[in-house]
């Protein structure tokens, strides 16, 4: 048996992960994820009323509130076979680019990109050497030797005062960080302007959710933006036209500097091609629609098994059964009472707490599973399942990023690269670039609608007595969301959410089977076992969000925080 590492809790990741790996002779050879809350949402949703469900499902996380949000009215609406007006559709779908294009950019530069970038190499750097360099991956005008020289000064006052700030506890001069100075001076730059054009893709988010976090527009059957072109309480010309501007600016940043950032840190690290594959079987679903019923999609959806792009198995429609029928969840190892694997109607929730035990129940999270598999989530399975089933704007975007990689790095760099470590970055900024595209186009189809003379955003829902059953998915950043509802004489029975980390991050199942991270560790160097840098990286390129595949309770039954309303 090797050494033994346990890292708890992983850090720059939303909610608490224990990951434990067993390295030998510098690899890991063993591996174990656990989460270390747990969710109670699906206890506090029951008995409630079905159009209310949104509200409290987007409190599952802090920062995935949008995407419980729609796929809870989703549910809803797939249980009672409800059509969504167009204007609702567009509408959620320019909230989803949006909320997805901040996502994925604040992941990059300020949830992952320091396991790659040392800013102690920083005041080492030439600007105008890290600038001639920048002009060779993009135009973009926040690369010029005056800005690049004003971040090299403030990182400097920064590492020479001592209060590292942000930039604190990382794993700053370990041998697994290997980028020139001046590839560290523009990372760290475009780190810091990063931070603004987040904002900007978050800002479309509150023009049209009121508010964000926890939009406030949404509603079982539509939307509740007024659409009044003259009115400035409603959905008007001026507010229309912000957004797209909005929408421009962030997609500039995306193209120009996010994907030509995660191209040069990947050439930089060519070793990282070949770590991290872990599960190959991808699961991604089909989202922003182009109809009232949810059948046709500008995103596909669908599998894809054993990394073979042949047997690639698309997804058709919010109702398909091809997904209804496969999902189930196992709790072998993980803290509820039973030893059940069922689908999420069937499911119960009865938290029972014992203690980290590898061979036993280890994790808080369950273990999903689509036909019995164990599935890869995010981004990397959403580009995988679009470039098979020939999806044009992906294709377009995947087969730019590996040519400009190939050509950066002096040698060919294929598409089978993209089952790694690396691929998950790369995947989830052709991603971005391809919302970016599609927010302008959903943008253009909702003006033309208004401008038409269609104003509708909402279709009032009907709950018959008796039990309805339904499912809503959407695919979230960090990949394949589906919440679950059974309605019972208008009034919730029962409801499951089944979330991209829970896929990704669940441990082992009935039979053996590990998850995702798990798997993804085996193989991975540890040059330093007191500093476990490779662990992180790994598991910090699936997004992890440990918030959304579980919540706080205390074993002991103790109050954990009390929250006083006045």
């Amino acid at each position: 048996m090797g050494k033994r590492i346990v890292i708890d809790p992983i850090t720059r990741i939303e909610g608490h992960l224990r990951i434990d790996v067993e390295v030998e002779g510098g690899l890991v050879r063993n591996a174990w994820a656990s989460g270390q809350m747990w969710r109670g949402l699906e206890l506090i949703l029951q008995g409630r009323d079905p159009r209310d469900a949104w509200f409290f499902a987007q409190r599952i996380c802090g920062v995935c509130t949008t995407v419980h949000a729609i796929t809870s009215v989703r549910a809803v609406e797939n249980a009672l076979g409800l059509e969504i007006p167009l204007n609702a559709q567009y509408i959620r779908n320019l909230i989803l680019a949006a909320h997805a294009m901040h996502d994925h950019v604040v992941h990059f530069y300020h949830l992952s990109a320091l396991d790659w970038v040392d800013i102690t190499t920083v005041p080492q750097a030439d600007p105008g050497k890290a600038s001639r360099l920048a002009e060779t991956l993009s135009s973009w005008p926040g690369n010029s030797r005056r800005e690049l020289q004003a971040v090299k000064q403030r990182v400097r006052a920064i590492l020479d005062s001592g209060q590292l700030g942000i930039f604190a506890n990382g794993y700053w001069g370990h041998p697994a960080m290997k980028l020139p100075p001046e590839v560290n001076l523009l990372a760290i730059a475009h780190y810091l302007q990063a931070l603004q054009y987040q904002r900007k893709a978050n800002q479309i988010v509150a023009i049209l959710g009121g508010k964000t976090p926890n939009i406030q527009n949404l509603a079982v059957g539509g939307v509740t933006n007024p659409i009044n072109l003259d009115h400035q309480d409603a959905l008007n010309v001026e507010k229309l036209y912000w957004i797209k501007e909005l929408f421009q600016e962030v997609a500039a940043f995306i193209q120009q500097v996010y994907l030509p950032d995660v191209i040069a840190i990947g050439v930089g690290y060519p070793e990282w091609l070949n770590y991290g594959a872990g599960v190959t079987n991808y699961l991604a679903v089909p989202d922003m629609p182009l109809d009232t019923r949810g059948t046709t999609f500008d995103l596909p959806g669908g599998t894809i098994m054993g990394g073979r792009l042949e047997t690639v198995r698309t997804f058709q429609s919010f109702a398909d059964p091809y997904f209804r029928d496969n999902v189930t969840e196992c709790i072998a190892h993980s803290w509820y009472r039973g030893n059940w694997t069922r689908p999420p109607w069937e499911e119960e929730t009865v938290p029972h707490y014992t203690a980290f035990d590898p061979r036993g129940k280890y994790s808080w999270v369950k273990a999903p599973r689509f036909g019995g598999r164990p599935m890869q989530v995010g981004p990397l399975a959403q580009v995988l399942v679009g470039y098979a089933s020939g999806h044009a704007l992906i294709r377009k975007w995947v087969d730019e990023a590996l040519s400009r990689a190939s050509s950066l790095a002096g040698a060919r760099i294929g598409l089978s690269a993209l089952h790694s470590t690396w691929g998950r970055h790369l995947a989830r900024a052709v991603r971005a670039a391809v919302l970016s595209e599609l927010g302008l186009k959903h943008w253009e189809r909702l003006a033309e609608n208004i401008a038409a003379g269609d104003t509708d955003i909402y279709a009032s829902p009907t709950f018959p007595p008796g039990e309805q059953r339904g499912y809503g998915f959407h695919e979230a950043p960090r990949g394949t969301l589906s919440h679950w509802v059974v309605i019972r004489d208008g009034r919730i029975a029962n409801y499951q959410a089944v979330v991209p980390s829970t896929w990704n991050a669940g441990p082992r199942d009935e039979n053996g089977q590990m998850g995702p991270y798990e798997a993804s560790l085996i193989g991975n160097p540890v040059i330093d076992p007191r500093r476990p840098l490779e662990v992180l990286r790994t598991i910090h390129s699936f997004d992890p969000c440990m918030a959304c595949a579980i919540h706080l309770i205390d074993p002991e039954g103790r109050q954990v925080v009390r929250v006083d309303v006045h």
